[in-house]
């Protein structure tokens, strides 16, 4: 078994430091190992099945931005325990540099405030690695120079993106990218004027659980209602998921069928084609499955999840040759494998779908910050970028459906096991901290060419949804300074 061990110093921090269990170790080829995590008193402990090099991914507080998930750079196990504050400058020093590199050889013009940040977080790290016999100076350098590191990052993450949209800019006046939301249960409302002003897309959630809560029972009537809305406002309509893999995503009664793949791949092919043919023509982007890269909505195993998602694909391109099939992809950076029932990374789990030659469209990458156990812990704009890139590869287009809290505490309308975390961002989890990150993070996904479509959750809090407190429009029926946000990144750079 191969064990890495990690000094926290100041050693007071494991005190108020609970997001250290989600930490994880990756080999060297980004794979996500198998982790146990202990504390023992100061020492963060992580054990794995493998003894090998590997990287440390772990929720981390830094100066101004929060808690974000750091990596260490590739470390290879020894009986002497890493500092940890060293080893995640280091890091954070090493992706930095690696990516303005790559970056540089692509033709960027590297911003001036950038040079003065990046030698700041070198002069402190430094000065880290001169004082390792006093391990408390050590990590306050190191911290400090951490803080630099972040802020070069997003200061030359930021420049990318904007040179990435002047550049898409000079190809079109408005840059081709969907810009959705899924629609509310109530077709009627105030929140159509707002909607229409910000999105160019309608998201219709034909989920088999809600169309078919009992079996042979079919309630169409919203989603009719919701696809002819669209049409009326000449909107691009994505329908689905048709199959939802997460808990509570399946209908009920089909929990029967759930050790028998036989009768269960015969449902679901079944529902796929009957949805699929009810709107054939009308909607010509379908997300035919959620979330089968983590499951734990039905007792099959993963290499089943596959294959029901192929088939349901294989049902999907025989009913509408035309359609554009995408399959949504959660929790993206994969740290759910580290629990140890995920042998398929998610990378792996679409490629697989992608080289069985299923016509297979697209991929969305589900990304909902701050949640758990099914969400994504904050990263900061560069690890944003570099997942984007890293998915680009598939050489498919992406879609990103996003989730952000405005609030934590309860929410009665979120029909899920979801809770929010400790505030992992720069501010918290309130709505001015919501629309802020929205207008930090969506010009880069949209300069991004890969990515076609950006979507949000869901609009509104007052309607039955996963993510709790994530929605654009409060209970209440007030529109949140995050609609706004998106209003502005859409007249500023899309159709």
């Amino acid at each position: 078994m191969g064990v890495m061990r990690f000094l926290i110093q100041p050693a007071s921090r494991v005190e108020s430091w609970p997001e250290a269990y989600r930490a994880y170790v990756c080999g060297f080829d980004q794979s996500v190992h198998t982790t146990r995590v202990e504390l023992d008193g100061s020492m963060l402990i992580c054990r794995r099945q493998v003894s090998e090099t590997g990287k440390l991914h772990v929720p981390w507080p830094v100066q101004g931005f929060g808690r974000p998930v750091i990596s260490t750079a590739s470390l290879p196990e020894r009986q002497t325990p890493y500092l940890l504050p060293l080893e995640l400058a280091r890091g954070k020093i090493v992706q930095l540099r690696n990516q303005l590199a790559n970056w540089e050889a692509a033709g960027m013009q590297i911003p001036p405030a950038y040079a003065a940040e990046q030698a700041e977080a070198h002069t402190l790290f430094a000065k880290a690695v001169g004082c390792q016999e006093n391990e408390l100076a050590c990590a306050q350098f190191a911290d400090r120079a951490l803080v630099k590191a972040f802020q070069a990052a997003e200061t030359l993450t930021q420049a990318y993106g904007q040179q990435s949209l002047a550049i898409r800019h000079r190809r079109y006046a408005q840059i081709p990218t969907l810009v959705g939301c899924y629609l509310p249960n109530e077709m009627e409302g105030p929140w159509q004027a707002p909607y229409l002003e910000t999105f160019n897309s309608g998201a219709v959630s034909v989920k088999w659980r809600n169309i078919e809560p009992v079996e042979g029972e079919y309630h169409w009537e919203l989603f009719d209602a919701q696809v002819d809305w669209c049409e009326d406002h000449r909107m691009v309509v994505r329908g689905g998921p048709l199959l939802d893999l997460a808990p509570q995503g399946m209908p009920e009664w089909l929990m029967q069928w759930e050790n028998d793949i036989w009768n269960l791949q015969s449902f679901v092919c079944d529902f796929v084609e009957t949805a699929i043919r009810r709107y054939q023509g009308r909607v010509r982007i379908w997300e035919v499955a959620a979330r089968g890269n983590s499951g734990g909505g039905m007792a099959i195993s993963e290499e089943n999840r596959l294959g029901l998602v192929a088939k349901a694909l294989e049902i999907a391109r025989q009913v509408d040759e035309e359609a554009q099939l995408f399959i949504r992809i959660d929790q993206p950076w994969a740290e759910y494998q580290a629990r140890g029932q995920h042998r398929l990374s998610p990378m792996q789990f679409a490629d697989g779908l992608i080289r069985a030659g299923l016509g297979l469209s697209g991929i969305n990458l589900e990304i909902a910050v701050g949640y758990s156990p099914r969400g994504s812990a904050s990263r900061d704009l560069l690890d944003f970028s570099r997942l984007i890139d890293q998915w680009s590869t598939l050489g498919l287009p992406l879609h990103v459906t996003l989730a952000y809290p405005s609030a934590s505490g309860l929410d009665p309308l979120s029909n899920s096991d979801l809770e929010i975390g400790t505030p992992n961002w720069k501010h918290g989890w309130t709505e001015a901290a919501q629309a802020e990150w929205i207008d930090l993070y969506l010009p880069l996904i949209i300069a991004k060419p890969a990515v076609t479509g950006v979507f949000w959750n869901h609009l509104s809090d007052a309607s039955p949804h996963i993510f709790p407190h994530a929605g654009l429009i409060n209970t209440n029926g007030e529109v949140k300074p995050a609609l706004h946000s998106i209003a502005r990144q859409r007249k500023a750079y899309l159709k």
